[in-house]
């Protein structure tokens, strides 16, 4: 008969993860930039609503931007051209997530000492994105109306590792299915602590809104 042996292993398999993700807010904190980790599913509207952002943001506060995808360019030359905020692109080899240890290296490649503000877009997902932390001081997570009212049913922990969450793309409303109210209280039920802002970046409903959290966060 073969033999079965067990391996007890006590340490959190993350603690490499959250251990680089401190170092990397500490280093934030210290030099006084604000790291905000930006979620959604693919399609929501997360480099349409930065760009919204960088604009409003750009004439009172130093802004930078670090997007990642699997392949092209297309993000942060697309934030970079309308905003004109430095903007880096990071490959991620083709995963479904950008972790501490990643976050880092494309840091030790960029100056953001003299930054009030840095974006990072995460890479258009549910799941994986939400496991990880980077190192950001926030989350922040967009939720959009095409999607449907279900999502916080289907997607719990992405609701629950976030501090704000924007239900964006409000402006379709009047040709979605979609329950306002019912979705509000599906994300209160995983994440009674967020702060839940309606927004449109076609209208620019809501913007403001989001400015003063993020002002509020600086200071």
């Amino acid at each position: 008969m073969g033999e079965v042996r067990v391996i007890e292993i006590h340490e959190n398999i993350g603690a490499a993860n959250e251990k680089k993700a401190e170092e990397i807010r500490e280093k934030m904190s210290r030099q006084g930039t604000l790291f905000l980790n930006v979620m959604s599913s693919p399609g929501s509207g997360k480099t349409t609503l930065l760009v919204a952002l960088i604009k409003l943001l750009k004439e009172k506060y130093v802004i930078g931007d670090m997007d990642v995808d699997i392949r092209s360019t297309l993000d942060a030359t697309r934030v970079a051209e309308a905003t004109g905020v430095f903007s880096l692109q990071i490959h991620n080899g083709g995963l479904c997530h950008i972790d501490a240890d990643m976050t880092a290296r494309a840091l030790a490649d960029v100056d953001t000492s003299g930054m009030d503000i840095l974006f990072l877009e995460n890479i258009g997902n549910l799941v994986c994105p939400a496991e990880f932390d980077t190192g950001a001081h926030k989350n922040i997570m967009l939720y959009s109306v095409p999607e449907g009212d279900d999502k916080p049913l289907k997607y719990p922990l992405m609701f629950e590792q976030s501090d704000l969450i924007l239900i964006s793309k409000t402006d379709t409303l009047p040709f979605f299915d979609f329950d306002m109210e019912k979705a509000v209280e599906r994300i209160r039920e995983r994440n009674r602590k967020a702060k839940i802002i309606p927004v449109s970046a076609k209208t620019g409903d809501g913007l403001a809104e989001v400015v003063s959290w993020i002002e509020a966060m600086i200071s």
